[in-house]
């Protein structure tokens, strides 16, 4: 088929489900307990003015893949670029899963 994705052949190849694929990431996005601190930290590191500033790490995005953003990368369509790192740390979590190596973006999309 020429209008199959590289998203597309990818999942087919390695016999992944796509619904599995927004369960996972569901799972993974969604914000828990150390996410709402770290953004409380962040809050509290933004008024303190004058005072030294720790860095404080990424919470997660609390967003997860939509059945309507996951068709538009089966399809081919334009997704933006937080849209493919969560796509792509959902099928890595997959990948693992299944015992096998983890795939770059590049190889996605």
């Amino acid at each position: 088929m020429a209008d199959e994705s590289k998203l597309q052949t990818f999942l087919t190849q390695n016999k992944l489900n796509t619904k599995r694929l927004l369960a996972v990431s569901h799972t993974l996005e969604t914000h828990r307990q150390e996410d709402r601190t770290l953004k409380l930290e962040r809050r509290r590191n933004k008024k303190a003015e004058g005072g030294e500033k720790k860095e404080v790490a990424k919470p997660r995005s609390g967003r997860a893949v939509t059945t309507r953003a996951l068709e538009a990368a089966l399809t081919g369509g334009t997704i933006s670029g937080p849209t493919k790192q969560r796509i792509l740390r959902a099928v890595n979590y997959l990948l693992e899963q299944k015992k096998k190596d983890k795939v770059e973006l590049k190889t996605l999309f």
